[in-house]
């Protein structure tokens, strides 16, 4: 800032001048780099002088006028610190150097070399290809801009990438193997790779858990038809030899983790794993057919690869379980011989390479999916490969101890059913269950199963709770039992031996919406709203010394509701840090904010969250325990209070209806092949999807930019610090007490900006020595 810049905070619109600068540092802009040095900024290795405040920066450059005058009078600072900085003098020169903007860089050029003058059409061309910027690639080649050379290769290479679909129906079916078994053609291949612009990989494992998988085969394709496989760990090789893995590991290491070399593999993070166990890593990720199908189409299918060869190019992969056999005979893979489990690979590699181009292709032609695609789920890749291979580590004796108390817990509430049904019976037998409520007990029927019969479905004991002891008392022992086989008997099992903590599986290609699924074990379904599941959080710990700390977003899938509505008073509420469901109950029952009640802050709550998910009057009614007249009452005047939403939910239901999908804020897809089903429940269900969905999938969009950017800065920012877990709406993260602080700031700044609403996002912090207490 000086008399010709003034400088613009984009966050809060604040502007400052000289004035500005002086009003709020109490400096004037040509003492700020000393003020940094004084008090230093750990984000940016500046050391400055240890105890040294903005207040003692201040009062000393007040003083004395500037650091140099401050340094050269140093002996005249009294007390502990004028002691403390004499000490420092040095360290407090450099950092003055460090907060200083280099501006004597030699140029190469002056100005006159950067004057305006006419672009060079095809040499922007070949750059925006490489950086694969495609609408200003088609914008010059409309305008008829060819490239200024052009070889075999790369022409090869644009012509798939404009049309691969035309590529792959030229090539054969059957995939031509190359079996990998000497140094000579393990040179051949390495030389290959690196002319290679991409290449497609296919590991074949023993199929233990990510940590410990060992690797059995390699296969390699880096022109579709084609692939090479190279065997590390078969039991019988017939008469093809085996070169060391440990030589092949070795000569291929350059290649894959050179960033430049793009990375074709059906699930990618997968094959990360295997390979760093091997001390490589995987790098130039680029093409995942499992996500690009799931980006494509989230609920039409599933997303193995034998599914997609099958209907994308019309091949047919026999699954894995095929190839091996089941029962007695089943065989592992090392059993497998050289030719067949090469011939098996080796398809897999080829037909992934095959289906990435393809996919590749329909992305791009599908509104915004190719950005989703590449800015959302293969960006976020590494960062669940980092996140999954860190794991978490929890406390075994706890769990044995919970587990205990769980049994006892049981026993009881299995008693207290007998008691109340006057006979001992399975709790958990839907037939006896169904005789004795609805024959000896004689309780209403309240829905019937396909075929017929009374149902003992947990909604169906949900409501029958409301009413009788018994059901109640069911429900609470499944879910004790539930706990119990799930959680306390089974995370001892989980932990792995070579690093004492859990590695769950984070799936991105399963839930519909977009959400990341958690799977061996799932950690996202621990209850939090019972005091049993909180207690199993108290068992997840950090490393000795260290800390856990809990970033969640508030209320985000009602900030995302008052954004895609823009509804006046939502959006008002939160832009004035409201207590929403307080703003709702006082809006619905017309009363001042200070006269609504826990009841009536409850009931609104209910309303908010209920309409997101597209819950009836009927369903309100039954979960507030109120008459279903009153329960449509409530969401009448709900709907006169914030007639934006009506609106939003009317317009997203017709527009679903006319397009077939709905969308996230960024463009993600979901499609709804029942939104015009004759059967009205499934129709009904589908419009209740549609509301919800573009909700959800932001949400779910926006917690992964956070945990992209976030991964980002934890990479640079040299902090003792490690993700550990997402749980929807949730990161934890692992951190050692001295940078907890820093760690704070710096989640909660990425996660508030990650996305940007016409509604604040307001990130909750908790930290403690478990998951319980930080959250």
């Amino acid at each position: 800032v000086n008399e010709h810049v003034t400088l613009l905070n984009t966050m809060t619109d604040e502007r400052l001048d000289v004035a500005g600068v002086a009003a709020k540092f109490g400096l004037p802009p040509e003492r700020i780099v000393d003020y940094l040095g004084l008090m230093g900024d750990k984000a940016d290795n500046i050391p400055g002088v240890p105890s040294v405040g903005p207040k003692t920066a201040v009062k000393w450059l007040q003083e004395y006028g500037s650091v140099q005058n401050l340094m050269d009078r140093a002996a005249e600072v009294p007390g502990k610190a004028g002691e403390n900085l004499r000490a420092n003098l040095a360290q407090l020169e450099l950092s003055v150097q460090l907060a200083t903007i280099k501006c004597d860089v030699a140029l190469p050029f002056g100005p006159r070399e950067l004057a305006h003058t006419a672009p060079d059409q095809a040499e922007l061309l070949r750059l925006f290809q490489e950086l694969e910027f495609r609408t200003w690639v088609r914008e010059l080649e409309e305008q008829g801009v060819a490239p200024h050379t052009a070889n075999v290769e790369s022409t090869v290479q644009n012509a798939t990438a404009s049309d691969p679909l035309a590529a792959i129906a030229a090539l054969p079916a059957p995939t031509q193997i190359e079996f990998i078994t000497d140094a000579k053609a393990l040179a051949a291949l390495c030389q290959a790779l690196g002319a290679a612009p991409r290449v497609a990989l296919a590991v074949e494992t023993d199929g233990a858990h990510f940590m410990q998988a060992q690797l059995i085969g390699l296969s390699l394709c880096w022109t579709p038809g084609a692939a090479v496989y190279i065997p590390l760990g078969h039991d019988l090789l017939g008469s093809a030899a085996q070169l060391a893995p440990e030589q092949v590991l070795e000569a291929l290491k350059p290649h894959l983790e050179n960033q430049a070399l793009y990375k074709i593999g059906h699930d990618l993070k997968f094959i990360s794993h295997v390979l760093r166990r091997y001390g490589i890593a995987l790098r130039g990720r680029r093409y995942d057919p499992m996500l690009q199908s799931y980006v494509l189409d989230s609920v039409a299918h599933r997303h193995t690869l034998e599914k997609l060869a099958e209907r994308e190019l019309g091949f047919t992969l026999p699954p894995r379980d095929e190839l091996l056999g089941k029962g007695r005979n089943k065989l592992t893979f090392a059993q497998l011989s050289v030719a067949d489990a090469g011939a098996w690979s080796g398809k897999c590699a080829d037909y992934a390479h095959r289906l990435a181009l393809l996919l590749e292709r329909n992305l791009r032609d599908t509104g915004a999916l190719a950005e989703v695609y590449r800015y959302f789920e293969i960006a976020l890749v590494p960062v669940l490969t980092r996140m999954e291979a860190t794991g978490i580590r929890v406390n075994v004796e706890r769990l044995a101890r919970q587990s205990e108390d769980l049994t006892r817990r049981l026993v009881e509430l299995e008693k207290q059913a007998f008691a109340l049904a006057g006979e001992e019976f399975n709790l958990s037998s839907p037939a006896q269950l169904q005789k004795l409520f609805f024959e000896k007990l004689q309780y209403p029927i309240i829905a019937k199963t396909d075929k017929g019969q009374p149902s003992t479905a947990e909604p169906v004991l949900q409501e029958l709770s409301q009413h009788y002891e018994l059901p109640r008392v069911i429900l609470e022992q499944r879910g004790l039992s539930k706990l119990k086989s799930t959680y306390t008997d089974k995370l001892p099992l989980d932990i792995q031996s070579t690093t004492g903590r859990i590695h769950s599986t984070f799936q991105q290609a399963v839930a519909a919406t977009g959400r990341l699924s958690s799977t061996e074990p799932n950690l996202q379904n621990i209850p939090i709203r019972t005091e049993e599941g909180r207690r199993i959080r108290t068992a997840f710990i950090p490393a000795p010394g260290k800390l856990l700390l809990a970033a969640d977003y508030s209320q985000v899938e009602l900030r995302i509701m008052a954004h895609l509505s823009g509804d006046a008073g939502l959006v008002r509420a939160f832009a004035e840090g409201l207590d929403v469901h307080r703003a709702t109950a006082a809006e619905i029952f017309g009363l001042p904010l200070e006269g609504v009640s826990g009841d009536q802050r409850r009931s609104a709550k209910a309303i908010n969250f209920g309409l997101i998910y597209g819950m009836s009057a009927f369903g309100l009614a039954n979960q507030l325990g109120i008459g279903r007249v009153e329960a449509q009452h409530y969401v009448d005047r709900y709907f006169q209070r914030y007639p934006g939403v009506r609106d939003y939910m009317d317009n997203t239901r017709a527009l679903a209806a006319e397009q077939g999908y709905v969308e996230t804020l960024f463009g993600r897809r979901l499609y709804l092949p029942d939104i015009k089903a004759n059967n009205p429940n499934l129709r009904r269900a589908a419009e209740r999807t549609a509301i919800n969905a573009p909700m959800q999938g932001t949400a779910a969009d926006i917690i992964k930019q956070a945990m992209i950017d976030i991964d980002q800065w934890l990479k640079v920012a040299r902090l003792d610090a490690k993700l550990v877990l997402q749980v929807h709406d949730e990161l934890v993260f692992e951190v050692g007490a001295a940078d907890l602080d820093l760690l704070k700031d710096g989640v909660r700044f990425r996660m508030m900006s990650a996305a940007s609403l016409r509604v604040p996002l307001v990130v909750d912090l908790g930290w403690g020595a478990s998951w319980d207490e930080a959250h």
